[in-house]
């Protein structure tokens, strides 16, 4: 299948960081189609030869295993090219329309890779010049907006001028190996389905966790924040994946509808509950890896009286029969502790107790830890009689033992990637790991009363120090449940 792929901003961060690694792990698979263009756009002024050596240069930073070599970089150079172009210019749409008829593709990628607010002037102007016909797909980053209302702007444009059907709007957390395995896990099993309810489930945590910073995003995050980036989002849906029905079978469409589902089920905020569930943070100065690391406002980019918020963490519920009475906790932040991301789902206690509470804590018990980054797999904590029972005649002592499933051992390292699986889902026309307009537009329904809670608050986010957890406020938000944090147990 012959294809053209155009990476607007094609010299931009996404491009080389994440787009272009990922299109040549599929060029060295094998799995990328034959008879295809990579083309660059962007206002620099390169010839291909230039675009070329500038893509060269920046897999030098990509880890080592994902580096090509001099012959394989020569061969995967051949796909690309490059068009100088002002997105806000009419006639350089009309150059790359007669770019691409001199070779007409089966299937034409527009992959949008440029600041949010580009997102319509391009979709327009791909459409007024021609480019919009039924063999084009566009794939849209995120974030998608800055609000509902925006958000509502930017897809009512885009569906103006093509139809749903072609629109990919990316979340690469749904691509990830891992989150492939959560929905594997949860409808591929028997064992689970009967367990993953009201009646078994105590509570269930979702972290994502970021050693880093703001690296060099301080502007772009400045006003962004980790509501906008990271649960409107990758967590909520996340927390989709973790409390949908069911689906009637794979395709797109019964997966998004089960999706959207649990998003108009999550219980509306008030007053009262964005008061106590909902806590912000901002980091300070600290330090990782025995490392001094400076405090957000400190980071270039970064407004020195900057409000935004570098931590989240929340309480919700899905108001459903499935799920009634059982919080669900969020948290995400950057400088935290680790780099790590999991979805812990803690079971209820057996309701008759006949033996004595584990030695190590009597919080401990039976929990399913979804493991989704740097490590992949599942840990299945239980509790087993303990080999140390000098007492025949006492009541035994259980002892908590874990079954530890890590599919990077089982099915190696070198699985495909997030972005390799997504943009091969592109040229191909398959729509299940993408985000539908009506989902998009709920999750943003739902986060919009804490942001404009936040914009009327005199006070600003919690400050806490690089290198830890969080704020000690979201500790005390899940301790009135009687529950605590994973690393806190």
């Amino acid at each position: 299948m012959s294809f053209d792929l155009i990476l607007f901003g094609g010299t931009g961060d996404l491009v080389w960081r994440k787009i272009m690694p990922a299109l040549f792990q599929a060029f060295r698979h094998g799995s990328l189609p034959a008879g295809g263009r990579i083309v660059g756009v962007a206002r620099d002024d390169l010839s291909d030869d230039q675009y070329r050596a500038l893509i060269k240069s920046r897999f030098d930073h990509v880890e080592l295993a994902k580096r090509p070599s001099e012959e394989e970089f020569s061969r995967f150079a051949a796909l690309l090219s490059f068009l100088r172009m002002d997105l806000s210019n009419p006639a350089d749409y009309a150059r790359l329309a007669a770019k691409l008829q001199q070779r007409p593709a089966e299937v034409v990628v527009m992959y949008v890779a440029t600041a949010p607010n580009l997102f319509t002037t391009v979709c327009e102007q791909i459409a007024a010049a021609g480019l919009n016909g039924p063999q084009t797909r566009v794939v849209l980053e995120k974030p998608l907006g800055h609000d509902l209302a925006s958000n509502r702007a930017i897809n009512k444009t885009v569906r103006s001028v093509l139809t749903e059907q072609q629109i990919f709007r990316i979340d690469h957390y749904l691509g990830k190996p891992s989150v492939q395995n959560l929905f594997a896990m949860r409808f591929g099993n028997a064992l689970f389905e009967p367990l993953w309810r009201r009646e078994h489930i105590a509570n269930i945590q979702i972290t994502i966790a970021e050693e880093l910073g703001v690296e060099k995003r301080g502007a772009f995050y400045d006003n962004t924040g980790a509501l906008r980036d990271m649960v409107q989002n990758h967590a909520l849906q996340l927390l989709c994946a973790i409390g949908m029905e069911p689906p009637i079978n794979s395709h797109a469409d019964a997966i998004r509808d089960e999706k959207l589902k649990v998003l108009r089920s999550l219980k509306a905020w008030t007053p009262a509950s964005l008061s106590q569930h909902v806590v912000r943070g901002q980091y300070a100065g600290g330090a990782i890896d025995g490392e001094a690391v400076p405090a957000y406002r400190d980071e270039k980019g970064v407004n020195p009286d900057s409000r935004t918020e570098t931590f989240v963490a929340l309480r919700t519920e899905i108001a459903n029969w499935r799920w009634a009475g059982v919080p669900f906790y969020i948290r995400t932040g950057k400088r935290l502790a680790d780099r790590d991301a999991h979805i812990e789902v803690n079971f209820r206690p057996a309701p008759h107790a006949i033996f004595k509470a584990p030695l190590t804590s009597p919080n401990v018990g039976n929990r399913l830890v979804i493991n989704l980054q740097p490590k992949d797999g599942l840990e299945l904590h239980l509790l087993a009689q303990g080999a140390d029972q000098r007492h025949p005649r006492s009541t035994p002592t259980l002892a908590p033992v874990q079954l530890d499933l890590d599919f990077d051992k089982r099915f190696g390292s070198e699985r495909v990637g997030a972005y390799e699986r997504l943009l091969l889902d592109v040229i191909d026309g398959r729509l299940n790991l993408f985000v539908r307009s009506d989902e998009q537009e709920e999750a943003w329904r739902w986060v919009e009363p804490i942001l404009e809670t936040w914009n009327n608050e005199p006070t600003g986010p919690r400050p806490y120090a690089a290198g830890t957890w969080g704020p000690s406020a979201s500790s005390a938000m899940i301790a009135r449940d009687n529950y605590c944090w994973s690393e806190e147990s």
